[in-house]
């Protein structure tokens, strides 16, 4: 323990204000909340957000028909601007929920000491305020959709509330992440039939296989930290085998997220997307090395990439079915 205490004032740390745009655009007084939100980081709120477009998407194309309109075949763009905005504001607010309860580890942490709280640039009443603010945010997307949707976003906070407290007594927190960051894969299908249905839940599932996959990865990095300091992870329960692991719980949301795909009838070019993130995952599977940590950052942000390819995949084949009869 003392080893990690003396590193902890040692130095700029990888958690620091960088020269990210955000930072440059902000009075040097909005800096620490920037960092408690990550507004520095776009990877957090696109992982939050993939579930949500692939569920708009999917429920758009469900049950096509070829000669249905175009644009009743692709999802609607207010919901996916709502669920982009809905993704920053409740991405922000997790984070500064998760450093409000994890001040005392994070101080701990080479990559986190240099962090609001366990810094000091702010107190936790002030850290308490921002997050309220930014629920609120979240909130008012959240009133936009109808009321069935509401009550299931709501639900989603139980699952958060409890999610950073899981490392302290599992090594599978990336479960209870996966429960949290696949959420808007049933409030996609939610917003637009206001109910849920087999693909809506075949998809959330395929997503936390996914969201287990991608942050065990991620968690690579932090773990001869965890180990001294008894923070669990799925990274360190695997260890040397993560590798087989990822094969499993890759393949698993591949397999779940096609399960969806023919549930939900969508055309078959949307099929095309599926394997094409497929292959992504297979590469970051073959190159992963779990003792480079700069490579396992770059691992994990490269599946934003798969969220692209999953969505687009989806909108190709609205579009294809509806251009279909014009062939």
């Amino acid at each position: 323990m003392e080893t990690i205490q003396s590193r902890t004032s040692q130095g700029r740390v990888a958690d620091a204000p960088s020269g990210h745009w955000v930072y440059r655009a902000l009075p040097r007084k909005l800096w620490p909340y920037a960092q408690l939100a990550r507004w520095d980081r776009r990877i957090g709120w696109q992982l939050l957000m993939w579930p949500c477009w692939w569920s708009a998407a999917l429920a758009a194309s469900a049950y096509a028909r070829p000669g249905d309109s175009f644009w009743s075949l692709i999802p609607q763009p207010w919901h996916l601007a709502l669920f982009f905005i809905g993704a920053v504001a409740m991405r922000g607010a997790g984070c500064t929920y998760n450093d409000i309860v994890d001040e005392k580890i994070d101080e701990k942490v080479d990559r986190t000491r240099s962090r609001p709280l366990p810094s000091g640039q702010v107190t936790r009443k002030q850290a308490w305020a921002f997050l309220v603010l930014q629920a609120l945010a979240g909130l008012l997307v959240l009133v936009q959709f109808n009321s069935f949707a509401i009550l299931l976003g709501i639900g989603s906070l139980a699952v958060v509330a409890i999610y950073p407290f899981m490392k302290r007594f599992t090594y599978w927190p990336q479960f209870v992440l996966g429960l949290a960051f696949s959420w808007g894969a049933l409030m996609g299908w939610a917003a637009e039939f206001a109910d849920l249905a087999r693909p809506a839940i075949l998809l959330y599932f395929g997503s936390i296989f996914w969201v287990i996959g991608y942050d065990t990865i991620y968690a690579h990095q932090d773990k001869e930290d965890d180990a001294l300091i008894g923070v669990k992870s799925t990274a360190r329960l695997f260890g040397d085998s993560t590798k087989s692991w990822l094969i499993g719980l890759y393949g698993g949301a591949l397999i779940l997220m096609a399960s969806a795909f023919s549930a939900a009838e969508v055309p078959m070019p949307a099929m095309a997307g599926l394997v094409a993130a497929g292959a992504h995952m297979a590469r970051q599977i073959f190159v992963l090395d779990i003792d480079n940590p700069d490579q396992c950052v770059r691992l994990f942000r490269s599946n934003n990439t798969v969220g692209w390819l999953i969505f687009l995949g989806l909108v190709a084949g609205g579009a294809w079915m509806a251009l279909k009869p014009l062939l």
